[in-house]
Order: C-alpha cells, then structure tokens, then sequence
C-alpha cells in the first residue's frame, strides 16, 4: 500500500509571511493541527503545529496577528513521496516522533498529509492491507507517543 491511498488531500499549507492569526483559522477551518509552510513558489519550508503557534505566542509574547509563521515554523520538515510505501511514511514517524507528515510531489510542493490518526482508522477497517492490522498500529503509535528525552537544564 502506499502513501497515496491513505493520505488526506489535499494539503492545507500556509505561506511563510502569513500571520499565525491566519494559521490559527486555518487549522480550525479545516480540523487539522499542522500546516506545511510554503514559500513563493509553492515548495515546502517548514511546518508548523497547533502548539508551535501556542508556544510562540507564549514565548514572545505578541498576539498571532503579529508574528508570521515564517517566525514559529520548525524548519526540519520529514516528508514523503506519494508514491512511497507506506511503511516508510510509518519508519519516519516513529524514527522521528512526529504524529504527522506532509507528502510531497517530485517538486517538494506538498500534495497531502499522513498521519497517526490515518493509520489507525486504517489498521481498525476490515480488510485493511496494513499487516497485522491493529497490533501494529497500537505499536507504531506507542512508539511517536513516547516522551522525547530532553537536555537538562544547566
């Protein structure tokens, strides 16, 4: 199976000088927690999170209106290919800890998104082509969930 069959598409994406204010509705007007950030010429740049937007407010203190997302985004961006299994979209996920990645066309411009949430609804159908169904999604999202090991302060 590839990534294709079960990404969500199309890819909600916001441009790097847009104000997280816009982020913010996006996200809430198409129930999604993460927006691939995008430059002028449609390429991907970066993502961010709902909590990328929370924590920027927060750290600097400025309403969303005045911070763009260029600001908050996080600039390493995992993604995969369309055409990819989906077994590398799922390595990735775990390899990295993150619960959702963008697809992107042979142009880096992003086309979808994958995430644990379409993994599991996935391994729950009957019938479903993920091998071991539900045993391993439960493990694939054990393992994105674990907590990140974090530098202790000085």
């Amino acid at each position: 199976m590839n990534v294709e069959e079960l990404m969500t598409k199309p890819a909600v994406t916001i441009q790097a000088q847009e104000s997280l204010s816009v982020a913010a509705q996006k996200m809430w007007d198409n129930d999604c927690g993460v927006l691939p950030v995008v430059g002028g010429d449609g390429r991907m740049i970066g993502i961010l999170t709902d909590r990328d937007i929370c924590m920027s407010a927060w750290s600097r203190g400025r309403p969303l209106n005045a911070i763009g997302a260029e600001e908050a985004m996080s600039k390493q961006v995992f993604s995969v290919k369309s055409d990819s299994d989906i077994g590398l979209a799922e390595l990735l996920m775990v390899k990295h800890q993150v619960r959702r990645l963008p697809i992107v066309d042979a142009n880096d411009k992003p086309v979808g998104m994958i995430s644990m949430n379409d993994f599991a609804r996935e391994a729950a159908r009957p019938g479903s082509r993920i091998k071991d169904g539900f045993t391993r999604a439960i493990q694939t999202l054990a393992a994105i969930c674990q907590p990140r090991k974090r530098a202790k302060a000085a």
